[in-house]
C-alpha cells in the first residue's frame, strides 16, 4: 500500500484503497475495467470516471471530518492567542499596573532575602508585569529596569507616562481627533491617570493637576498598541 497523501487523513485513504480495489482493475490497453453484477450485463467504464469519484468521495470525507473537528475544538480569538496566563493569578501575561506604596523595593530575585535593586517614591508610576512567582510580581519600568516586587505593592488601577523616546512633546486634546482643540502640551514621562482607552486614543488626566483630555495612544507608555478598556 502505498502511504495516504498528506492531503487526506490516513483513514479516508483506506477507504479510497478499498474502493479502488473493488473497481479499479484495468484490462488491457485500454485502461478500462468491467464492473460484473448478478442479472446485469458487463458494462464498460473508464478508469478514469473511477479515479474521480475515488478522489470525490474522498475530499467529501475530508470536508466532513474538517468540519467535525472543527466543532469539536475551541476556538481562541487572536486577542486571546497573543496572551499568556500568570501561574499564580490566571491574569494576562505582560499586562500594566501601577505603584501603590511610597516606598516600593524592587529586588533581585522574589523573595526578601535578595538585595534590593531600585526603591521607588513616587505611588503610581506605571509597571509591567512579565512574570508571578508565589506573592512576587517580576516587573519593568518605563526605563526597562526589571526586577521582582512583592505584590502588595502594586495597585490594578491603570497609569502611564508620555513615552520617554519621544523627541517632541505629545498633545493633549479635547477631543479623540487629531483637530481637537489642544489643551496641553506634555512632556515626556509626564505621569497620567489612564480612564479609558480606545486602541487609538485613551482619556487621561493630569496626575497633581486639573489637565485632562484625550492623547494618541501611541504616545504613552502604560497602554498596549491596540489595548481597548473602560
Amino acid at each position: 500500500m502505498r502511504p495516504s497523501s498528506p492531503l487526506f487523513p490516513a483513514e479516508n485513504a483506506c477507504i479510497c484503497k478499498y474502493i479502488r480495489g473493488r473497481l479499479s482493475k484495468p484490462i488491457g490497453n485500454n485502461r478500462t475495467i468491467t464492473v460484473r453484477q448478478p442479472g446485469v450485463k458487463p458494462r464498460r467504464e473508464s478508469l478514469t470516471y473511477h479515479r474521480k469519484l475515488c478522489a470525490g468521495l474522498c475530499l467529501a470525507l475530508v470536508f466532513l471530518n474538517s468540519a467535525a473537528l472543527a466543532g469539536a475544538m475551541p476556538v481562541k480569538s487572536v486577542a486571546a492567542a497573543a496572551w499568556n496566563k500568570g501561574r499564580e493569578t490566571g491574569l494576562p501575561i505582560p499586562r500594566y499596573v501601577s505603584l501603590k506604596a511610597h516606598k516600593a523595593r524592587m529586588r533581585v530575585g522574589p523573595s526578601t532575602i535578595y538585595a534590593t535593586k531600585w526603591i521607588y517614591i513616587k505611588p503610581g508610576l506605571p509597571m509591567e508585569i512579565i512574570d508571578e512567582y508565589g506573592h512576587w510580581r517580576q516587573v519593568r519600568d518605563d526605563t526597562g529596569v526589571t526586577g521582582w516586587m512583592h505584590s502588595a505593592l502594586l495597585s490594578a488601577t491603570r497609569t502611564a507616562v508620555v513615552a520617554p523616546w519621544l523627541t517632541k512633546n505629545a498633545m493633549l486634546r479635547a477631543d479623540p481627533e487629531p483637530t481637537g482643540t489642544l489643551v496641553a502640551e506634555l512632556q515626556p514621562r509626564v505621569l497620567l491617570s489612564l480612564h479609558s482607552c480606545t486602541g487609538v486614543w485613551c482619556r487621561v488626566s493630569v496626575r497633581e493637576h486639573a489637565a485632562k483630555g484625550y492623547i494618541r495612544q501611541d504616545t504613552l507608555w502604560g497602554a498596549y498598541p491596540g489595548e481597548m478598556f473602560q
